[in-house]
């Protein structure tokens, strides 16, 4: 029987694809885009990794080599069975297969990303976000092997990642947190009590969970015993830890989270905020900077708030603090997120700073050269997740198939589109179904939602169903235009 990902792994020629796809990258407006990056630009003179590792896929493993290019720094891609021919292998430097299409298979095998790192020299590691990129465990490996990790240190990824001990030293930094109970949840029973000492409503959580998982609402004790019951089961299915915890729940709230970075050496700013309210299955799918809700002094607070926690943590590199803002205006901690988000395009349209560039000087140990006096608001930016998906199907199973027309609409002024597919790629069963980030920037608000209007209109995706339709009836909802949503 042929072993097909050996033959793959000896044969793909790489080098065939190179000049092809450096004319693409440069189409599709990665290297257009170098000008939003105003703040700090790349000094070429300055010290950094020879080789780094891209422990991810798709676009954000693109995202990662334009700047890794645009710094002289060589790029190592790792790829699965279902990603030998996709754009982020063919755009790095080098190539390593590691295993089958399961990302249990490949790019969550912590063992195939370090032999593929001593194989290739690779000095560094990026991991992008999801996958590894928020596991103590790797970070603890590529430690022991003076591997640099562009990202945090392991201690701040294992104690941001448990939600009661990251709300502890919340506290702990004088940051709002919001009401609970600070500790296990026993059983049902307890579940019950805490949720009346609470006060419904309130929610019931995994304290290791995050995207939407291992999350109910409960207004009664019928629903609280239910709730913890069908949320620790999730819980341990997801991540394998069933513990939970209550929260009071509140109503009407806004999902706004904080953009930060910090250096090792004592610097931590805040890059303003990013508005996240519009989401399913407690999902993001429009993302905007800044927010129409926040006023200045709350933005302040936010900020500060956020900055406090890091250096109480000891936090380097990029990462999110995210809070429930209440209709007056009042914030409370959710949790932190120890890696790039996946909506950190629409914070360098505003702010000028080029994200994935920090984090490599950061790691490699240079200062932060901006200051926070140096964080500004310039214009708006609107995100627009476009998935493969259905919406007309609760958003159900990723619609799979062949792009056999594609086009996106970079052509048109303050488009940026992350993506890491072309026409001819393959949405696959085995991965998160995003196709592209349609970022659309403009002066204002205003004109961030028509660009971005226009920009799906003119978008073509033929192959697979997807949410263009959803996203665009969002963008000319009345409410959502009046900030109301």
């Amino acid at each position: 029987m042929l072993n097909i990902p050996k033959l793959l792994e000896k044969y793909l020629n790489f080098s065939k694809f190179k000049i092809q796809y450096t004319s693409s990258f440069i189409s599709n407006g990665f290297l257009q885009r170098r000008g939003i990056y105003t703040l700090d630009p790349i000094d070429p003179g300055e010290s950094t990794f020879g080789k780094i590792l891209i422990a991810n896929r798709g676009e954000i493993a693109c995202r990662i080599i334009n700047t890794a290019k645009r710094m002289n720094i060589k790029t190592v891609a790792v790829y699965s069975v279902a990603d030998s021919q996709s754009m982020h292998v063919k755009l790095a430097d080098e190539g390593v297969f590691i295993g089958n299409s399961p990302a249990s298979e490949s790019y969550l095998d912590k063992g195939k990303i370090m032999d593929a790192i001593k194989q290739t020299g690779a000095e560094a590691v990026h991991p992008g976000y999801g996958f590894l990129s928020e596991n103590a465990a790797f970070v603890g490996m590529l430690e022991d092997e003076n591997v640099t990790f562009i990202g945090p240190s392991a201690k701040a990824i294992t104690r941001m990642g448990d939600k009661l001990e990251s709300k502890r030293l919340a506290m702990a930094a004088g940051v709002n947190t919001i009401p609970g109970f600070d500790g296990i949840v026993k059983d049902a029973d307890h579940c019950v009590d805490i949720s009346r000492s609470i006060g419904y409503p309130v929610m019931i959580k995994a304290s290791a969970g995050g995207g939407g998982k291992g999350m109910r609402i409960a207004r009664n004790d019928e629903d609280a015993r239910e709730g913890f019951k069908l949320s620790s089961q999730e819980a341990l299915s997801s991540f394998g830890d069933s513990r939970m915890l209550v929260e009071k729940f509140i109503d009407n709230p806004r999902h706004i989270e904080i953009q930060v970075l910090g250096d090792k050496h004592g610097n931590v700013l805040y890059l303003n905020e990013r508005e996240c309210s519009i989401q399913r299955r407690n999902q993001k799918v429009i993302e905007e900077a800044p927010s129409i809700f926040l006023d200045e002094q709350t933005r302040q607070a936010m900020g500060e708030q956020a900055v406090s926690l890091c250096k109480k943590l000891g936090y380097t590199s990029a990462g999110t603090v995210e809070f429930l803002v209440n209709e007056n205006r009042k914030f409370y901690f959710l949790e932190m997120n120890t890696r790039l988000q996946v909506e950190h395009p629409i914070t360098e349209c505003i702010t000028g700073v080029d994200l994935v560039q920090q984090m490599v000087r950061v790691a490699y140990g240079h200062k932060l050269n901006i200051h926070q006096r140096d964080i500004k608001i310039n214009g708006w930016a609107i995100e627009s997740r476009v998935y493969a998906e259905d919406p007309y199907k609760n958003f159900g199973l990723p619609s799979v198939g062949r792009l056999h027309k594609y086009i996106e609409p970079t052509q048109l002024p303050g488009v940026r589109c992350d993506s890491g597919i072309e026409e001819g790629s393959d949405i696959s069963v085995y991965y998160d179904p995003m196709i592209c980030k349609l970022v659309c920037y403009g002066e204002n608000r205003k004109q961030a939602i028509e660009r971005s209007i226009k920009a799906l209109d003119s978008y073509i995706i033929r192959g697979v169903i997807h949410n263009i339709p959803l996203l665009r009836d969002i963008l000319t909802e009345e409410r959502f235009n009046k900030g109301g949503y």
